[in-house]
């Protein structure tokens, strides 16, 4: 374990690195009752998506672990699995099949950009400012996932979010595990968001949130969805346009994840550049093509990663650890389900908390740097969405340091982000106007 991740050099341990992992999972674990079900919605099998989802998941973070070494997990995104299903499906009229071999394409291209080292420049150009605001946007935007998993806060048509039943079972159970998990925290006791979702989960067992394990104990086939791609269209118009939508998507929310997770764990460089970007980086895009290939949606780093960084993960051991728990879950999935959102919800929470801490350092004095800084944060949760709050933050940034005549500030590969970021804005229009496919 010292020769392939270099704990004692980070500072950390086998056992811290294993604990940190099992959180990491245990507040991502969703992502196998919730993809199947998105996807279902575009006429996929469920069990063979579910398989779909351990395996890639387990892949991707696998190659994190051991190209990369970062504590970081990977699994088919929300928001990506989504798009897939409810707009290129449902909307457009696409096949599945269709949207996979999208999907596989992308994935396809993102190796191509990651071993140009294009990835990396687009990375490496976001204003450290920007990067700092982007833990604190995401830090905001996981606390708003978990009180809304847990029913704490929910949709409303006059106020759009209001506060749910906190006296019904899974809110209450949620702000019970919050308090416990807090209580945990204040006396510094190691491993305090997972204990705390075991308590809760516990907790939940009387009062009917938590359910025991029920079902087949057997991994589902992968057959139905193994290698089913449409590849008859790929040369469309539409598929242009789903293809860059997927693209934009992905990249930006895996910038804003890695940037607000390094950010977290403290391994930016003082210039604000991740360590080991591009392996990071090709880990995402092999685990979207291997995906695809297995039968799910775009595969990509999520944010639930700092649970383990906030538990002392440093290394790729944890990463391997949480790669482990998805294969176990394979084989023990009923198991691994019974735990419900009401439990997960406090880890999330706290890791919102922990990922605020940067707004210390933020510039507030330069208005060019706090204006950009401050929509990045805000529209993070607001657009529920990373992907947004960096487009916000980044044109803000570039319009505010031109029009204040401070060029020097504004490097090459930002113009280009912004004209991506332009180009997006008008095929989104175009779309909403009727005026493209």
């Amino acid at each position: 374990m010292e020769t392939l991740f270099r704990l004692r050099e980070h500072g950390t341990s086998v056992r811290t690195e294993l604990l940190a992992g099992l959180t990491t999972f245990l507040t991502m674990a969703y992502i196998l009752v919730v993809n199947p079900q998105i996807l279902s919605a575009a006429g996929m099998d469920v069990g063979a998506v579910f398989t779909a989802t351990a395996l890639s998941a387990a892949i991707a973070t696998l190659v994190m672990a051991f190209a990369a070494n970062l504590p970081f997990a990977l699994a088919p995104g929300m928001g990506l699995n989504a798009f897939f299903a409810y707009t290129v499906v449902v909307s457009m009229g696409y096949s599945w099949q269709f949207a996979l071999a999208a999907v596989f394409l992308e994935g396809l291209i993102f190796i191509a950009l990651t071993l140009l080292d294009i990835r990396q420049a687009i990375l490496d150009a976001i204003p450290l400012n920007v990067k700092r605001s982007i833990s604190v946007g995401i830090g905001l935007f996981i606390t708003l996932i978990g009180l809304q998993n847990a029913g704490i806060i929910v949709s409303h048509d006059a106020t759009i979010l209001a506060l749910g039943d906190i006296t019904s079972g899974g809110p209450l159970l949620a702000v019970i595990g919050i308090l416990v998990t807090g209580t945990l925290l204040a006396f510094r006791i190691k491993g305090a968001l997972l204990l705390g979702i075991v308590v809760t989960t516990l907790i939940g067992l009387p009062v009917g949130v938590t359910h025991l394990p029920a079902g087949s104990w057997a991994p589902p086939s992968l057959a139905p969805t193994f290698m089913q791609f449409d590849m008859s269209q790929i040369y469309t118009t539409d598929m242009i346009v789903v293809l860059f939508t997927l693209l934009f998507l992905d990249l930006f929310d895996t910038a804003g994840t890695l940037i607000g997770v390094c950010t977290r764990a403290n391994i930016l460089r003082p210039d604000g550049s991740i360590p080991k970007a591009k392996q990071a980086l090709l880990a995402d895009a092999l685990g979207t093509t291997i995906g695809a290939l297995l039968g799910t949606s775009t595969v990509t780093t999520y944010i639930e990663s700092a649970a383990g960084v906030a538990e002392g993960g440093k290394t790729g051991l944890t990463a391997v650890s949480t790669a482990a728990c998805f294969l176990i879950a394979l084989f023990l999935s009923p198991l691994f389900l019974m735990i419900p959102a009401a439990a997960t919800a406090a880890a999330l929470v706290m890791v919102g908390l922990f990922m605020t801490s940067p707004i210390k350092s933020i510039e507030l004095d330069d208005y060019t740097e706090a204006i950009p800084a401050f929509l990045t944060i805000v529209m993070m949760p607001f657009a529920y969405s990373i992907a947004e709050g960096i487009i916000f933050g980044v044109l803000s940034y570039l319009v505010l340091k031109l029009a204040t005549g401070q060029r020097r500030d504004i490097g090459v590969a930002m113009y280009v982000i912004g004209a991506l970021f332009v180009v997006k804005f008008i095929i989104d229009w175009l779309e909403q106007a009727g005026g493209a496919p």
